[in-house]
């Protein structure tokens, strides 16, 4: 998929400068500790229709979170289109109900096979998503590219991932499949032993069965003078 180029000048001979002169002197911890790529769907909370192919670049915080930053691609000039937490099944029970629709499962992504890591032999990379599936994900969209907006416009809106066959679009699986060299039926058959939360899918995550959409609403804004001060 070509990632449409974003408006504005190209960037400049004294601003690429610039950027070589800060990377050496800068350091960058958090990007540093990015150490994955994965490759998975993400569709509308609000419509199904509209899916969304996601490049997750992804660093572990522990053995029972890591963070996501999601892009439409993995080009160099990739446009960062989103975020995601992933969490262990014990982190997912422990939050409240009113939060746990916010979140959605992993089993059935990985199991299918349509959840991978670009490059990575399977074996290699079934170590690790069979840990995967028992996760749970809260994912934000900022940038609407599947309607061709050429900027983040509009409100962050909560993405779901698929949770059974004949959610995905044929021709959105059969693309990825061949520009990645990969078969997300042959990946099925490899991962049919992987098992998903130990409790089970929760009846309340992947929006509780509901669509769930991000809306704007008028409230009133605290004036400063209601804030109280401290003084030292």
């Amino acid at each position: 998929m070509a990632t449409s180029k974003v408006p504005g000048e190209p960037t400049q001979t004294g601003t690429a400068v610039l950027e070589t002169a800060t990377s050496a002197i800068q350091g960058f911890g958090p990007i540093n500790k990015i150490h994955q790529h994965l490759c998975a769907f993400h569709f509308y909370g609000y419509d199904m229709t509209r899916q969304v192919e996601s490049h997750h670049f992804c660093a572990h915080q522990n053995e029972e979170m890591r963070q996501c930053l999601i892009y439409d691609s993995p080009e160099p000039h990739a446009r960062l289109i989103g975020l995601e937490y992933i969490v262990s099944e014990n982190l997912f029970l422990t939050l409240p109900d009113n939060e746990k629709p916010l979140w959605h499962s992993h089993e059935y992504e990985v199991k299918s096979g349509v959840l991978f890591m670009p490059g990575v032999p399977g074996p290699i990379q079934r170590q690790d998503l069979d840990k995967v599936a028992k996760t749970y994900g809260k994912t934000i969209h900022f940038w609407q590219v599947d309607k061709g907006d050429a900027f983040p416009l509009g409100l962050p809106q909560i993405m779901m991932a698929l949770t059974r066959d004949g959610q995905l679009h044929d021709n959105l699986a059969k693309d990825v499949e061949k520009r990645f060299n990969v078969s997300f039926d042959a990946e099925r058959e490899n991962r049919a032993y992987m098992k998903g939360p130990e409790h089970g899918i929760h009846h309340l995550a992947n929006g509780g069965g509901k669509g769930i959409k991000t809306v704007l609403r008028e409230t009133d804004c605290k004036p400063v003078e209601s804030v109280p001060r401290v003084f030292v």
